[in-house]
């Protein structure tokens, strides 16, 4: 199955509701970053998320950062995605190796930590809207789950998850986030919940082979649901080497002059997609001639 993420409403639109499947998008960031288990897992769950709420943004240029910082030994996590389905990230120790908790699952939350969940809208004002919050359990969906409603004020159900194979590929992932709109009865919010409460975890739910609308329909069918659109979803970066170039340039003269004379080749890495870009003196040089 591709990667792919709908957005649909449900009870005469009391109810606006995303999934998402992105194996493909984790295995890539996995690949990418060279995570363990517990990593995949972790940044995965808020690559999916991220993509989810990026999608809702209206701008081309609009882009929005979940940015986590917490106690664990990953230390943080941040994944940014844009408007169009875009979306990337990285955690900032993606070695992390922990054994599996009393139940048997990876444990996102001991990696993570005790800390705060930032997220940030730049929809091209003159500040980013910024909004935060403390991690209640470090497992990334009801941390969200507890911001949609603490800082937004839109109660909302999240379930994310990452299933990994024996040898650390990405078996499925996936999510949804189910939101109440303005106006919703409390009926409808208590039998969305009940539902909710109901439902298999969204990993085993994918990994069955269904797709994200199927996931809407078994959820939200009894609801009347209106899936209004489907959209791709995969991990993308917009590092190139004339941005890497951009960035050597605002080092300086001096500090690029004292690179040249050191005499070695200069590489630069993408924290978001680890991307490697290697300049030569020739090329530094070249470089110095701008400034």
């Amino acid at each position: 199955m591709s990667d792919s993420m709908v957005r649909a409403t449900a009870a005469g639109g009391e109810i606006l509701a995303f999934a998402a499947c992105t194996a493909d998008l984790v295995e890539e960031a996995r690949q990418r970053h060279g995570m363990t288990p517990v990593v995949s897992a972790a940044l995965g769950r808020t690559l999916t998320a991220a993509a989810m709420m990026g999608w809702q943004m209206k701008g081309e240029k609009d882009l929005l950062t979940i940015q986590i910082e917490g106690s664990g030994p990953i230390g943080g996590l941040v994944a940014i995605a844009d408007s169009k389905g875009n979306v990337k990230g990285y955690a900032n120790n993606p070695q992390v190796d922990l054994p599996l908790n009393s139940k048997g699952k990876l444990d996102v939350a001991t990696a993570v930590g005790i800390g705060v969940m930032s997220v940030i809208r730049d929809i091209g004002l003159k500040e980013p809207y910024t909004g935060q919050t403390h991690l209640v359990s470090s497992e990334i969906a009801e941390d969200l789950a507890y911001y949609f409603t603490a800082s937004e004020q839109v109660p909302s159900a999240v379930s994310l998850g990452v299933l990994v194979n024996r040898d650390q590929t990405i078996w499925t992932a996936g999510g949804f986030i189910l939101q109440m709109m303005p106006g919703a009865r409390d009926e409808t919010a208590q039998q969305l919940q009940e539902k909710v409460s109901a439902f298999m975890p969204v990993t085993e739910y994918l990994a069955a082979g269904h797709t994200p609308v199927e996931l809407l329909h078994e959820l939200l069918g009894e609801f009347g649901v209106e899936i209004l659109e489907t959209h791709p979803v995969g991990f993308q970066c917009n590092c190139t080497r004339e941005r890497v170039e951009k960035a050597l340039v605002s080092i300086g003269r001096q500090e690029l002059s004292q690179l040249v004379e050191e005499g070695e080749p200069v590489e630069m890495r993408c924290h978001y997609c680890n991307e490697t870009y290697q300049f030569s003196i020739e090329e530094l040089k070249e470089l110095l001639t701008i400034l």
